[in-house]
């Protein structure tokens, strides 16, 4: 019954006329952005960051999961019809959902991919639900000690999601946490790594770094490269699918779901190694794992599927621990935190209009999406002949303005180009950003943790391995190091990511 409640409370707070509008905005605006080749959901998000400055806090974060959602979706589009994912977890979605689309299929295989990616949603939903009461009892014991281990954990879940090496994954994380030391520190109001810049004592803005890391970097890397457009010049013909493509496709489905919402609770779970994790499976029980890349509907279905469930799921760990499992979610971490909103487990207590709306909400804008996107796809394919050299600069300017709106200081724009061009040779040595962006966001709470908890415990250090739970958080931050570090997982790990290069 308490968990009805809760739902109840998540229908009333989704379901009002605000809420609704910025959700069906969310969700346009992140198809729109996504469909578009060159424009990930990261990327989207960074740039629309901004714009919940003003807004209420559960109407900016519907806002932003609906961009999630909606470029996720816009995604899987482009790979289908042009062979150019728009997102790392949608290469999958081109192996085989772009060969039915060759193979006068491409209606079908957008339906196939709408519809598994909305089961998912809805399951997935279903397990957040599940899985916040229990986590939601365990919030009551946490303090100083416990939040410190948590977002120790945290960090080392960010090793485990970034892509490239992890030396250098470890060290955009400490840099991230050297860039959240600087400004002026609240306890003795000293100004730290300043470098006597005045706009630098209230810190390095959250935004102007995402911005810079993930969308201005983003525009540079896509200038290097060539319009290389392969448009789809037969037509999308009918978006059912027949009889032997539906029966082969939603057993891939539920199979997919389940991989999504298990890999996506995980810290560095999420999409990507669902996707993947989902179509090894599928070739594995198929019985015909030849027609694989030749246009199988399971070999879309699934790691469609699975895509969407681990996006969901890992909304597990940011609501309720305050960890990020992708780059996303960490940004998700840093529109809470413009409100003033501590992530953590007190979010089911402290924000339940929150919490809960946003669980609701997310079931609102797949189905949404569903309602919306297929529909809609002659408009999708069109604005897929859109030049990216017409593209760019409306997104600069875009960018530039959000940038400028948020202190109203021309400094911000200068920090957001600096950090653009650093993401950009950052991405040219294959250093991932979403290291840095966490390590960025939790540095100053867990410094801030750090000293109540020694100044609780008259400076004994030892307390945050006295305390049970914030032992076991610190050991099982040690074991997932101990794991990633072995060379057999290590190994495995590698050949997950192999795909993204």
């Amino acid at each position: 019954m308490e968990i009805l409640d809760h739902l109840l409370l998540g229908f009333e707070v989704a379901l009002s006329v605000q809420n609704l509008a910025y959700c069906l905005l969310g969700c346009l605006l992140g198809t729109l952005i996504g469909v578009l080749p060159g424009i990930g959901p990261v990327p989207t998000i960074a740039m629309l960051l901004p714009i919940t400055y003003v807004l209420p806090p559960v109407a900016g974060l519907i806002m932003l999961a609906g961009i999630y959602y909606g470029a996720a979706y816009g995604g899987s589009t482009t790979a289908i019809l042009v062979a150019l994912p728009g997102e790392t977890s949608a290469v999958v979605t081109v192996l085989d959902g772009h060969q039915m689309a060759r193979n006068g299929r491409a209606g079908a295989a957008l339906a196939i991919a709408a519809l598994g990616s909305f089961f998912a949603g809805c399951v997935a939903t279903l397990v957040i639900a599940g899985f916040a009461p229990p986590l939601a009892e365990v919030a009551f014991k946490f303090g100083p000690a416990e939040y410190f281990s948590l977002m120790v954990l945290g960090l080392v879940g960010a090793v485990v999601l970034a892509s490239g090496s992890l030396p250098k994954a470890i060290c955009m994380i400490l840099l991230g946490l050297l860039l959240g030391m600087v400004g002026t520190d609240v306890n003795s109001g000293v100004a730290r790594y300043d470098f006597g810049i005045p706009e630098l004592q209230d810190g390095i803005d959250f935004a102007a770094v995402a911005m810079g890391v993930f969308g201005f970097a983003e525009i540079m890397s896509n200038l290097e490269l060539r319009d290389k457009r392969v448009n789809l010049t037969s037509k999308v013909g009918t978006l059912y699918p027949n009889k032997q493509e539906f029966k082969e496709a939603w057993p891939a489905v539920v199979r997919g779901t389940a991989i999504g919402c298990c890999l996506g609770i995980l810290p560095g779970g999420g999409a990507v190694l669902s996707s993947f994790a989902s179509y090894t499976m599928e070739k594995k029980v198929s019985k015909n794992p030849e027609r694989f890349g030749k246009g199988h509907p399971a070999g879309l279905a699934g790691p469609e599927s699975a895509n969407n469930a681990g996006s969901q799921a890992a909304f597990i760990p940011l609501l309720t621990l305050g960890i990020p499992g992708n780059a996303v979610t960490a940004l998700m971490i840093g529109a809470m935190m413009i409100h003033n909103i501590q992530p953590g487990p007190q979010v089911m207590s402290s924000h339940p209009d929150l919490f809960w709306g946003m669980i609701v909400s997310m079931w609102i804008g797949n189905l949404m999406l569903v309602i919306l996107n297929l529909p809609l796809v002659g408009l999708w394919v069109k604005l897929l002949n859109v030049p990216y050299r017409i593209l760019f600069p409306a997104i600069l300017v875009f960018c530039t303005i959000g940038v400028y709106t948020l202190n109203y200081n021309v400094f911000d724009i200068y920090m957001t180009a600096a950090f653009g061009l650093v993401g950009y040779i950052w991405s040219k040595l294959k250093c991932e950003g979403a290291p840095l962006l966490l390590g960025l966001v939790l540095g100053p709470m867990m410094e801030e943790n750090f000293r109540r908890a020694l100044l609780l415990a008259r400076g004994d250090f030892t307390t945050f391995v006295t305390r049970p739970l914030s032992m076991w958080l610190l050991v099982a931050a040690a074991i997932l190091i101990v794991l990633v570090a072995l060379p057999s997982i290590r190994k495995k790990r590698e050949e997950a990511f192999v795909d993204e290069d």
